[in-house]
């Protein structure tokens, strides 16, 4: 679930919950509105870079507050299906990427939050809200940065035009949920890859009626085309990588990919004309020219030791090139892949050749740290953290990793006040407030790490499971008054986004005294 705050301080500062819209929905159902932002009946826009008028008619039947509780409720789900990639060097690079483009299509109205999918199709969608998913298939198929900006600035156009909202407009007499339905059911298997999802979605929006609905509309992907072209300029990258990366995937063949079309493909058809008017407006900027970042090529390398079903198959991919001959990035995969073969001395001799010659990248610095800290050279790998975390304070994949090892080493109360400060200050995902409700709880601060369950149970969807940790919170004896009082008041909280039923249930799942001491 999205987040209104990216706090978990002891003073009071809360991660936000929102309704969950779909709670009586079944889970394949709710996966049906994956894709829902890229698809729309019709309607031009404007060609500019501006949201649409707050007070326009499709405001009136799905507002903004509606966007949001859709998007955070599927995104609930989608943690909950073990599909999001938790790798927090994968997420910190995407979510850099994707904040860069998205400062340059909205007035800052519109949060936006990326991840990214394990899942070897090639294909992006948006969520309503501003939640962009990216699989990895699609990063691994991208030449260059800029084609995978140009995927995200698309995405990202998708949801400042509000092109859900517009299509729920264009047929009133749906209600929210079942338009929303109807356009993803057609999609439904961008994240689990289960196309009955598809035939199931369309099966529940009533067969007929959503053929009209679901039909991709030349205006509607030309527009997030042309807009996500001008942010893509603006924001420093070459807006040619759009028109660029659909040359890639026209050249996609079924009999390429064994007789089934890309993903990306179906969702966001190509043709030669699209592509031709991406290349024209690429030409109105300045061509701009860039390379690869360090941090694109580490991602990526990391996503393909993933990728392999093997450890073993992935050390032979990277060796399958001489050491001599290799770039800097295929070094660091090979080191990775030694890393998760267990090979940390091979792995560390590489790390540290790559933080020598460039103490700049932060990667180097947590993949010497982790070697030397396998390889029980403790005092050597916690001065390496120590070091890059002075260098890149409240850097997170650095400050995760380093929390990480310090449970570890048996230092909870250290890893409890480094996660915390982090979290004080960067909104946190769902397994990251885990973490440091472990650290919490192996530091002895029980309440705290009962608090910190509860906040990662909302942020997944489970509005009643987030209150009996924090009822549990409230039956500690040790429990100060500071602590009790927000406990308090943040169920109250909770209780108001709540369905009579929620209430039923949380009623019938009060505390059984188990014991509180049992965070997991």
């Amino acid at each position: 679930m999205g987040t209104d705050s990216g706090a978990l301080s002891r003073t009071g500062k809360d991660i936000g919950t929102g309704h969950d819209v779909i709670g009586s929905i079944s889970k394949k159902a709710a996966l049906t509105l994956l894709v829902a932002m890229l698809v729309i009946t019709s309607g031009a826009g404007a060609d500019d870079i501006k949201l649409p008028d707050l007070g326009s008619p499709a405001d009136a039947v799905l507002s903004k507050s509606d966007e949001a509780q859709i998007g955070r409720a599927i995104m609930a789900q989608i943690r909950r299906s073990g599909l999001v990639v938790e790798d927090p060097q994968v997420n910190e690079y995407i979510n850099e990427i994707g904040s860069r483009i998205a400062s340059q299509t909205n007035d800052g109205s519109q949060q936006f939050s990326f991840f990214v999918i394990d899942d070897s199709n090639i294909n992006a969608f948006a969520l309503p809200g501003g939640y962009i998913g990216v699989h990895t298939g699609l990063i691994d198929a991208t030449r260059n940065e800029n084609e995978l900006a140009g995927v995200l600035a698309h995405e990202v156009a998708h949801v400042t035009q509000r092109h859900l909202a517009r299509a729920v407009h264009a047929s009133q007499r749906q209600s929210i949920l079942t338009t929303a339905m109807m356009l993803g059911a057609i999609l439904a298997g961008v994240a689990t890859g289960d196309s009955d999802a598809a035939q199931a979605g369309i099966a529940v929006a009533q067969g007929a009626a959503a053929q009209q609905q679901i039909n991709f509309t030349r205006s509607n992907e030309y527009e997030a085309d042309r807009i996500g072209i001008r942010a893509m300029a603006d924001a420093g990258f070459d807006p040619h990588g759009m028109a660029s990366f659909f040359e890639v995937m026209s050249r996609q063949s079924p009999a390429d990919i064994g007789m089934r079309a890309p993903e990306f493909l179906r969702t966001h058809p190509v043709t030669t004309s699209r592509i031709a008017e991406a290349r024209a407006r690429a030409r109105e900027h300045p061509r701009v020219p860039t390379n690869n970042t360090t941090n694109y090529g580490i991602a990526r390398a990391r996503i393909l030791v993933d990728s392999h079903d093997t450890t073993k198959a992935a050390v032979a991919y990277f060796e399958s090139r001489d050491y001599e001959n290799q770039t800097d990035i295929e070094k660091y995969g090979r080191a990775v892949a030694y890393q998760r073969a267990g090979r940390h001395r091979d792995a560390n001799r590489i790390f540290e050749e790559l933080l020598e010659k460039n103490q700049k990248v932060i990667a180097y610095h947590i993949g010497a740290g982790q070697t030397q800290l396998a390889l029980e050279q403790n005092d050597r790998g916690v001065a390496t953290f120590e070091r890059a975390v002075q260098l890149f304070p409240r850097n997170v994949p650095l400050i995760i990793h380093y929390g990480e090892w310090l449970l570890q080493l048996g230092e909870a109360s250290k890893a409890h006040l480094l996660l915390l400060d982090l979290m004080n200050n960067v909104p946190p995902t769902p397994e990251q407030v885990r973490l440091i409700a472990r650290a919490a709880s192996e530091a002895g601060d029980t309440a705290e790490a009962l608090y910190y369950l509860s906040e990662y149970h909302l942020m997944t969807g489970n509005l009643v499971g987030g209150i009996n940790f924090l009822q549990r919170a409230l039956a500690l004896p040790e429990l100060q008054e500071i602590q009790r009082i927000r406990f308090e008041a943040r169920i109250d909280f909770i209780r108001e986004f709540m369905s009579e039923d929620q209430l039923r249930q949380m009623q019938r799942s009060q505390p059984t005294g188990a014991s509180a001491r049992n965070v997991s």
